[in-house]
């Protein structure tokens, strides 16, 4: 149960270092920052969207093109992001389809990268701990 509730907050925070990331390299990629309640929960539900529509485009992708299969993430990313975008939450603005495009690419980048290194981070940490109670 904890570890499934560790998972949960890496992806979480990894969707959110996305999201801020494609904020600060595009123009057209906006968090409003002034709505921050919009953007915590554009956050969550990008997150949750995220967690569910990938093992469903992979279905899809095998199922009916399995040429695609690389591309999923980046896929299931743009679709998270259509969604959060479309709800009222005014929480994200993205204009333009460069910015539809390098953004899903960018914070699929980022989070496939933070998922992988953020456990490391946290497991060296309780190495350490670990190491300076037993002295």
């Amino acid at each position: 149960m904890i570890t499934l509730l560790i998972r949960g907050v890496l992806f979480v925070a990894s969707a959110a270092l996305g999201l801020i990331v494609a904020d600060l390299l595009l123009p057209d990629f906006t968090i409003v920052w002034s709505r921050w309640w919009g953007f915590v929960l554009c956050v969550v539900i990008f997150a949750v969207l995220q967690s569910i529509l990938s093992p469903w485009v992979v279905k899809i992708a095998r199922r009916h093109a399995p040429t695609l299969l690389g591309g999923v993430g980046i896929f299931s990313t743009l679709i998270a992001l259509i969604v959060v975008v479309l709800l009222p939450i005014d929480g994200l603005r993205i204009s333009g389809i460069v910015a539809w495009t390098l953004s899903a690419v960018i914070i699929w980048a980022v989070t496939a990268l933070a998922t992988l290194l953020l456990p490391m981070l946290f497991l060296r940490k309780t190495v350490q701990k670990a190491k300076n109670s037993d002295e």
